[in-house]
């Protein structure tokens, strides 16, 4: 029987042996399928021998495809050595890609399992650790600038949505790839009755294509390649916040550094970002694969076999890339360091100016015309940022436009409307979104 693979097994699913598995399952299940037929002369005691003694070896398999230079017949010869007489019903009315189809989009399904575990576990943290920060301060940034104070949690109730709609695109794909075709040399079920098709596919858990010509179409597994690309996106976009949050100019938050770490051959006091580094890296060959799968939708007529080659690189690849990126994200969430007092000092940082959206509502609240009321704010701001940028010492942004006499605010209701709690009110609703997650 097939295997079922768990977590962390990723590169097994890919492995030669593993496919040879999968074809000696589609060959024993064919030959019981057309065992049942009567015009096909196959008993059921020759499709019961098959099924005990079908066996191969994967340096057999190597060994003759170094002669036949063919790797469908290497192996069928090699589980012929097993089978003896009834090896002749064998691979009956089949062809190559009836078999190395069906098989590779088991193998799909077998990974896309495997990413959705990954996935669940990833939201799950995400999830429980924006539910834990839902009252931690921070300033958010829009291009870099600090621009309102917003709550850490939210950074992470955010990925865990992208997570999931991640997880979204990957079920409707894996139902999109989970199909096989046991229908001859160019889809007209020839020398093969449809009924075996079904009883094979049926077997294995997937649908029978509804039109193969000798090739399952490739817009399915460029859909999935470009489903591995936009979660490898989702989880370099959470790596790189993690990298700025952990710059020393911001340090917000930082990965983990285990006992014993080394930060740099050269300066020992260096604590680098660099898991989340690796998981940006590989983001790149995901992504960059998935334009592989695009190519390969377009073949010559009803097959050729340029598409071959590229997909057993790629689709290895960028599920084993994948499967190591998401659970190195893992750990790095999970065990995220969270320094809230250098949030509370890096929302302070621009002396009020983050405020500055409220103070030009309350103005407009005065009965003043937004231009005017704008043109006080931005000059007030702009020459707290002059401060700030020539490091010098000087009024807060509320305490400035107290000073302007074209602001009627006095510092009372400037003290309310520069209030990080002010512009957080309305967010209980978010984090039941996450909490229902």
């Amino acid at each position: 029987m097939i295997e079922r693979y768990t977590r962390h097994d990723m590169g097994a699913i890919w492995t030669l042996h593993n496919k040879y598995d999968i074809w000696k399952e589609i060959e024993v299940l064919a030959c019981e399928a057309q065992a049942k037929l009567p015009e096909v002369g196959i008993t059921a005691e020759e499709a019961a021998q098959i099924r005990a003694k079908a066996g191969f070896e994967d340096e057999r398999v190597d060994e003759l495809e170094a002669t036949l230079n063919h790797d469908v017949i290497a192996f069928l010869t090699n589980m012929a050595e097993h089978i003896g007489d009834p090896s002749k019903w064998v691979h009956y009315g089949m062809t190559s890609s009836d078999l190395g189809d069906t098989a590779l989009c088991l193998q799909m399904t077998q990974a896309a399992d495997l990413i959705d575990a990954d996935l669940q576990a990833l939201i799950k943290v995400c999830k429980r650790r924006a539910l834990e920060t839902r009252d931690m301060l921070c300033v958010g940034r829009t291009h870099g600038i600090h621009a309102e104070p917003m709550l850490f949690g939210m950074k992470f109730g955010r990925w865990a949505f992208a997570l999931a709609r991640g997880r979204e695109r990957l079920a409707l794909v894996r139902k999109q790839c989970a199909v096989g075709a046991i229908s001859g040399a160019v889809g007209t079920y020839s020398n093969i009755d449809p009924s075996v098709e079904t009883h094979v596919c049926a077997a294995l858990g997937l649908a029978p294509d509804p039109l193969s010509t000798q090739v399952i179409a490739r817009d399915r597994h460029a859909f999935y390649l470009a489903t591995l690309a936009t979660i490898a996106a989702t989880a370099e976009e959470i790596a790189t916040e993690v990298r700025a949050l952990q710059k020393t100019d911001t340090l917000e938050a930082e990965e983990p550094f285990t006992a014993g770490q080394k930060g740099s051959s050269a300066m020992p006091h260096k604590r680098n970002p660099i898991t989340s580094e690796r998981v940006c890296g590989l983001a790149r060959v995901v992504k960059a694969n998935a334009q592989v799968g695009f190519d390969d939708v377009a073949l010559w007529h009803e097959r050729d076999i340029s598409h071959s080659g590229a997909e057993r690189v790629v689709l290895a690849d960028s599920t084993t890339a994948l499967d190591y990126m998401l659970d190195k994200l893992l750990w790095i969430l999970d065990g995220l360091v969270l320094y809230p007092e250098s949030m509370l000092a890096n929302l302070n940082r621009t002396r009020g100016l983050i405020y500055s959206s409220r103070v030009l509502l309350a103005l407009v609240d005065t009965g003043m015309l937004r231009e005017d009321a704008y043109d006080i704010v931005q000059d007030n701001a702009m020459a707290v940022w002059a401060d700030i940028q020539q490091a010098r010492e000087g009024a807060s942004f509320p305490e400035r436009l107290v000073a302007d006499e074209r602001c009627p605010l006095d510092a009372e209701a400037l003290a309310k409307i520069c209030d990080p709690w002010a512009f957080l009110g309305r967010t209980g609703p978010i984090f039941d979104r996450i909490e229902a997650l």
